[in-house]
C-alpha cells in the first residue's frame, strides 16, 4: 500500500506566502554574507570534488543558493512550494548551474548516491518525519559526501527561565500561526517591531558595556537587520508545524540516517551540524 507522504501541505502554503512577501531581495549583500558564513562555517568546501553537484533541499528564497551555486558544478534547488520556488527562480536568474525542482524530501527526482554534497538549514524540522526526511536527503548523497543540516534547538544549552519565556511564547505562536496570511504577516510584523528590535538592541548595547548577554533572548539578532527580523518572525510565529531537537537526538538522528563523522557547531545558530554519508 503507499505510504502517507510525509509533508504538511498548510505548512507548505505559509512558506509560499512568506517567501513572498519576504523576498530576500532588500537584503543587505553583507547581512546576507554574515548568516550565511554562521551556517555554513562547518561545511567542508575544499573536500568537495571539481564541479561538484549537489541539492539545497527547502531552498525557499534561494538566499542560501545564492552563495553557494557559484563554488559548485551544479545545484538542485528543491522546494515542495511552487510559489516559494518562483522566488528562488527571480533571486537566482543570473545563475546558469541552477536547477529548479519543485518536490518534498521524498519526491525529488535525483538518483540516490547520485549527490556530491546536501544541505537542508531550517527545513528538516517543519517536515511532519523529520528522521524520515533526512533520511531521504541522505540516500541521495554519494559515500563521503557531506550533508548540512540546520534543526531548531529544544534550549538544551539554555538555562530554566529561558525555557519559561520559550514556553509563554508558544502561546502567541498558538494564535498567529491560525491567522489568515495577510493579518498574520502585520501581527509578525509588529512582534519584530515591539519584541525583537528593542530585545536585540538591548543585547548590543549590554555587550557594548561590557556584560554577559548570551543567554538573552534574541541576543544572536544583535547585529542584524530589522528586515531579517521580520522575515524570522514571521517564520517563528506563524509557521503552522515546528518540531525542535536536543544536540543529542540531532547526532543521534544523523548517525541513524547513514551519517557518520558528525560534528555539531558550538556556536549560533543552534544547532548547526554536519556528517558525511557511510
Amino acid at each position: 500500500m503507499p505510504t502517507e507522504p510525509n509533508v504538511d501541505q498548510t505548512t507548505i502554503a505559509s512558506f509560499g506566502d512568506e517567501w513572498s512577501r519576504y523576498d530576500q531581495s532588500k537584503l543587505d549583500e553583507e547581512e546576507l554574507k554574515k548568516i550565511f558564513e554562521n551556517y555554513f562555517q562547518l561545511f567542508p568546501w575544499s573536500a568537495l570534488p571539481p564541479q561538484a553537484e549537489g541539492f539545497d533541499m527547502g531552498c525557499g528564497s534561494g538566499r542560501w543558493a545564492k552563495l553557494v551555486s557559484p563554488r559548485v558544478g551544479l545545484l538542485h534547488c528543491i522546494d515542495a512550494s511552487s510559489e516559494a520556488l518562483n522566488v528562488a527562480k527571480r533571486n537566482l536568474a543570473g545563475h546558469a548551474n541552477v536547477r529548479f525542482l519543485v518536490a518534498t524530501t521524498d519526491s525529488a527526482p535525483l538518483g540516490p548516491g547520485s549527490q556530491d554534497f546536501g544541505y537542508s538549514l531550517g527545513v528538516l524540522h517543519h517536515i511532519p518525519d523529520t528522521f524520515a526526511a533526512m533520511q531521504a536527503c541522505v540516500r541521495l548523497l554519494k559515500p563521503g559526501a557531506p550533508f548540512l543540516v540546520y534543526l531548531y534547538y529544544r534550549f538544551d544549552n539554555r538555562p530554566a527561565w529561558f525555557k519559561f519565556v520559550w514556553r509563554l511564547s508558544e502561546t502567541v505562536r498558538a494564535a498567529v500561526r491560525a491567522m489568515p496570511a495577510p493579518l498574520k504577516a502585520v501581527t509578525t510584523d509588529v512582534i519584530a517591531l515591539m519584541v525583537y528590535w528593542p530585545l536585540a538592541r538591548m543585547s548590543l548595547l549590554g555587550e557594548r558595556l561590557g556584560l554577559h548577554m548570551r543567554h538573552m533572548p534574541l541576543y544572536g539578532y544583535r547585529n542584524l537587520s530589522f528586515y531579517t527580523m521580520r522575515t524570522d518572525a514571521r517564520d517563528r510565529f506563524g509557521t503552522p508545524l515546528e518540531q525542535r531537537f536536543t544536540r543529542d537526538e540531532i547526532e543521534e538522528m544523523m548517525a541513524q540516517a547513514g551519517l557518520e563523522n558528525i560534528v555539531i557547531a558550538d556556536g549560533e545558530p543552534f544547532w548547526c551540524a554536519v556528517g558525511t554519508r557511510k
